[in-house]
């Protein structure tokens, strides 16, 4: 299976199943695209009708030299990963790599669009206990296996109204990881209304990375993100978000930031970001419950399909001009990228991943808490619910049919298990809204990563 599409002058061939990118001429372009449907002779004559200026000795060479790329596994690659998917993801069952700790289900904000209804999951206010935090890394630790590296995510609510929690955990996890063989790398998830001088100290002393929440322009930002009162929260924490970003030396944090039906055109608050000093930069889709007057409509797709490309080019506009900047959606690597298992396998939620509440629930990620029936067990007893965990692990790209004719499948292992259930009832549907946008995202990522190796961006 291949892909051809054509952004920003580049010819590009995607061959889907060994991952090789061609950039070709316009002849070759359409002897690609004609390689499979038309035998040899039929094919070289309706491009050399197309472009009568070429040698037809040369069309000829061409179509040998796809022959050569094919017979060499580089076009046309047939799949031969579908029988491996099953076996994949058996080799790590039981392995938990990875905690979301839900360590404050409130927040100091109230966000309409708030997937987690304002921190409580549709549940009571909650903040996590030291004794529940310290039995969920135990948790995670007698859990991991052979691994040595763990991954523990901060996540509310908002995590800071848990601070001293925090802190002891971070020290709890570092007393005991020498004895126990791990290394554990943190994160933290915040809407930055609670940061000072000693949060920044903390962060950048223990937390690999940051998420700040921030949604571009002021008016944009103050729309949704706003607290009890109604107020925005932009003018009180831009200037913390600049000063630990500052002070982490520009590096080890992302601006997340999240676009509606009211900033379709959400490259303006990419400039936004820019403008105020911010090079670490996700701009992500909302994703509401049908009918919400924020959630994003068929008439926004234009739109943003522009924006997509745009923002591709001003990536490599600013890195002409010596003023680069990261968007997450377009950091792939060409050259290696993620193994085999987990582009089929995808995020593990369920299995290799959990979240865990204030109460020490476990559920297959932050996504699905306060859903009752995607409750897997709880930190003292385990995984208690194997059949909605077994169904997590069955939850591969080859066990989604939408995806079986999709280019993009073995980028995005099938899509988030989460919003396909709230689109479609399974989580082993599609969002397909969000599949349209993430093609998009891919060949923009795939375009640019061209450009920078082709050194057309100097």
């Amino acid at each position: 299976m291949i892909h051809q599409y054509q952004l920003n002058g580049y010819n590009i061939v995607l061959d889907v199943c060994s991952g090789s990118v061609h950039v070709v001429d316009e002849a070759a372009y359409d002897l690609i695209g004609l390689y499979e449907s038309c035998p040899r002779q039929e094919a070289l004559a309706q491009v050399a009708a197309k472009y009568p200026e070429i040698d037809p000795q040369e069309l000829s060479e061409c179509y040998d030299d796809i022959t050569s790329l094919k017979d060499a596994g580089k076009l046309f690659t047939p799949d031969t990963f579908a029988s491996m998917a099953g076996e994949l993801k058996a080799r790590t069952s039981g392995v938990v790599k990875a905690l979301c700790l839900h360590i404050a289900h409130t927040c100091n904000l109230n966000c309409s669009y708030c997937f987690a209804s304002q921190g409580k999951y549709h549940g009571d206010r909650a903040l996590m206990s030291f004794e529940v935090g310290k039995q969920a890394l135990d948790f995670l630790v007698s859990h991991s296996g052979t691994r040595k590296n763990l991954e523990v995510d901060f996540f509310g609510g908002e995590p800071l109204m848990n601070f001293d929690v925090v802190k002891q955990l971070v020290a709890y996890a570092r007393g005991i990881e020498k004895e126990a063989g791990k290394n554990f790398r943190f994160t933290l998830t915040t809407n930055g209304m609670l940061i000072d001088q000693d949060v920044i100290d903390f962060c950048n002393k223990e937390m690999s990375n940051v998420v700040l929440s921030l949604d571009g322009r002021k008016e944009i930002h103050d729309r949704f993100r706003v607290d009890y009162a109604g107020h925005g929260s932009y003018d009180k924490i831009v200037p913390k978000f600049q000063d630990l970003v500052r002070q982490r030396g520009g590096k080890d944090y992302y601006m997340r930031g999240t676009f509606t039906h009211h900033n379709p055109d959400f490259l303006n608050d990419i400039k936004a970001m820019l403008d105020l000093g911010f090079t670490e930069l996700s701009m992500e889709p909302v994703v509401t419950a049908k009918g919400d007057p924020s959630g994003l409509t068929e008439e926004d797709l234009p739109i943003i399909m522009e924006q997509y490309e745009d923002l591709a080019r001003l990536q490599l506009e600013r890195y002409k001009e010596g003023r680069p900047f990261t968007f997450y959606h377009y950091m792939i690597d060409l050259t290696g990228g993620p193994c085999i298992y987990k582009r089929i396998s995808g995020c593990g939620s369920g299995t290799e991943y959990m979240a865990v509440t204030p109460w020490g629930d476990l559920y297959p990620c932050h996504q699905f808490v306060g859903e009752e029936k995607f409750k897997l067990g709880n930190i003292w007893d385990g995984v208690t619910n194997t059949e909605t965990q077994q169904e997590f692990a069955s939850c591969n790209v080859y066990a989604r049919p939408d995806c079986h004719d999709c280019w993009a499948r073995l980028y995005c292992s099938g899509g988030c298990a989460a919003n396909a259930y709230h689109a479609t009832g399974s989580v082993k549907g599609v969002y397909e809204y969000g599949c349209k946008l993430f093609r998009k995202r891919m060949e923009c990522a795939i375009m640019v990563q061209i450009a920078e190796k082709l050194g057309d961006q100097a």
